[in-house]
């Protein structure tokens, strides 16, 4: 039953404006893609996209739900800016991947960032990467989905404060947002990818900004006659007081410090924004490879104050409720920014920020849709099943694969909701960046290997060094993966679940060494490993053919340009 202490008109007037807001959305999304009638055009949009479109597209994607509601969940945990640290690496990596992955891409016109492996190494390294990259984007935008499911249980619980909150409630907003997203990815392709993440990139930056002000507006005071000093920033991590090896031990097992900032994440990003097609494809939209760089470098720099403003809007939440206890606060830290948003936002503006919260899941699930059917499509349907047929089949089976993606996405999402139901504390940031630091150091292993170097990686080799890469992270890390009781199953024909320690014949004294460092670890690993083969002779000399072909047709489409 409705809360009678509720207004209807408000409830109303909410309403319209989230109706409005998705309506919009869809509508925009399905007339940016109307005329895409091959791969390029659904893949890349004709590399017509404004520079500036590009760029608000990768803040869209990045910035995620995980960041919407997470990153206060941060801020609200620690009353620090710590988590802002690592936006240093990602400063750092996007100049390095400008100048070393963007021009490759653009030089060899792929659509899927795959086929370079393709090109430079051989099918058995593009398959395994492109395969990498399908799990892992699946596993990490499902996870994040599940905050689709956050936001409903909070109003649910708003509306209907008698009811039982269970997975079912997860699982309206899961499915909401998703198959809205999935509607206009699969027909819109990308140009409707990055031109609603233009307009939601917009919303999310808005809404956070006056949660900022409403908050500061209602703490008695101000925030400065709360605080004795500026929230801590930077957190080193080492511990000078300590052995060496034990103050290495802490530093690496503590996630936010300013080495992991500069290093670890360094690598993490260069993963990220360098080697997974979800991020990359975006990029490529833009008419030439400069403009790509601009886009990529100032979103990086757009990344410092949107992190510090999402955790001062955790900070300003602790203060808030220490000032003005709530009984009705959630128990997940996830939940308390969306929490607030619903009981304390004004009538009409509360509409529109869930909708910034929506927009933030459907900017990074339509490009994770659009880039998995992309890769899907290019590395394993057309070389193997599509060769030779018609784009109109292609595009058709690119739909059917935005569908199939969107539906395992859901599963996903609801897996995760079920495991935070369980865990109330378990905190979505951590959790959704997990899923592919396993696999992503090796990723980046093979790419640095294929543009650093021309003679060196061998294909099946390279699939090999990718395996230990792995492996390394798993045991070195000392990563608990889930598994089950082998003896429960095989004398009691029980399934009991039970977390398996992969590096767990390591000492003591080894570190568990945190997530930001699973990058580099793997990266290092794989790429030792790789460049002791030699490039075979004839991959050398069809890639310089290759080269020299393209330099012909970029000279003549200068010569056409200028005349």
């Amino acid at each position: 039953m409705l809360d009678p202490t509720i207004s209807r008109p408000s409830l109303i007037i909410d309403g319209l404006v989230l109706i409005t807001y998705f309506l919009g959305i869809v509508g925009i999304g399905l007339l940016a893609g109307r005329k895409n009638k091959n791969l390029n055009d659904f893949a890349l949009g004709s590399r017509s996209i404004p520079w500036w479109v590009v760029l608000a597209s990768i803040i869209a994607a990045e910035t995620s739900a995980a960041t919407f509601l997470g990153t206060p969940a941060e801020g609200f945990k620690t009353r620090s800016f710590v988590y802002a640290q690592l936006t240093i690496g990602t400063i750092l990596a996007r100049i390095v991947i400008a100048f070393t992955f963007i021009r490759p891409y653009y030089h060899y016109g792929v659509q899927s960032i795959y086929e370079f492996l393709d090109i430079r190494f051989g099918p058995w390294t593009k398959n395994l990467a492109s395969g990498i990259f399908l799990c892992t984007r699946v596993l990490g935008i499902g996870v994040r989905l599940y905050l689709g499911g956050v936001i409903i249980k909070v109003v649910w619980h708003y509306l209907f404060p008698g009811t039982i909150i269970d997975l079912r409630i997860y699982v309206v907003g899961i499915l909401f947002v998703t198959i809205i997203t999935t509607l206009y990815t699969a027909i819109g392709g990308i140009k409707a990818v990055v031109w609603t993440d233009f307009i939601q990139a917009t919303l999310m930056v808005s809404s956070m900004g006056f949660a900022i002000f409403l908050l500061l507006h209602r703490i008695p005071g101000g925030m400065t006659s709360h605080f004795h000093g500026f929230p801590q920033v930077f957190q080193v991590g080492w511990n000078s007081s300590e052995t060496f090896g034990t103050a290495l031990k802490q530093m690496l097992e503590e996630p936010y410090t300013i080495f992991a900032a500069i290093i670890a994440q360094t690598f993490y990003t260069m993963a990220t924004h360098g080697t997974d097609q979800d991020n990359v494809q975006r990029m490529l939209t833009a008419s030439d490879f400069n403009k790509s760089r601009l886009s990529l470098i100032l979103s990086g720099f757009a990344d410092l104050p949107i992190a510090f403003g999402f955790l001062l809007v955790g900070i300003l939440l602790a203060t808030y409720y220490q000032l003005s206890p709530d009984p009705g606060m959630p128990a997940a830290d996830n939940e308390i920014f969306a929490y607030y948003i619903v009981t304390q936002m004004p009538v009409g503006m509360r509409g529109l920020i869930i909708a910034g919260i929506f927009a933030t899941m459907m900017g990074s699930t339509s490009a994770a849709l659009n880039a998995l059917a992309t890769s899907f499509t290019k590395d394993f349907c057309v070389p193997y099943l599509l060769k030779g047929r018609s784009e109109t089949l292609q595009i058709r089976v690119v739909r059917m694969a935005t569908i199939m993606f969107g539906g395992l996405m859901i599963i996903v999402a609801a897996i995760a909701a079920a495991a935070v139901l369980h865990d109330s504390k378990l905190t979505i940031i951590p959790l959704a960046l997990q899923s592919f630091g396993y696999a992503y150091g090796s990723l980046l292993a093979v790419f640095l290997l294929g543009m650093l170097t021309r003679t060196r990686g061998s294909d099946r080799m390279n699939v090999l060094g990718m395996g230990l890469g792995i492996l390394a992270v798993l045991t070195l890390s000392r990563v608990r993966v889930p598994a089950i009781d082998v003896h429960s199953l095989l004398f009691y024909g029980k399934l009991v679940p039970q977390d398996w320690s992969v590096g767990g014949w390591l000492p003591e004294w080894w570190p568990v060494i945190s997530f930001p460092w699973w990058v580099m670890l793997g990266c290092l690993v794989c790429f030792s490993f790789s460049i002791i083969f030699a490039t075979p002779i004839a991959r050398i000399k069809n890639l310089q053919e290759r080269n020299i072909s393209s330099s012909g047709q970029s000279l003549l489409r200068g010569q056409e340009k200028l005349s």
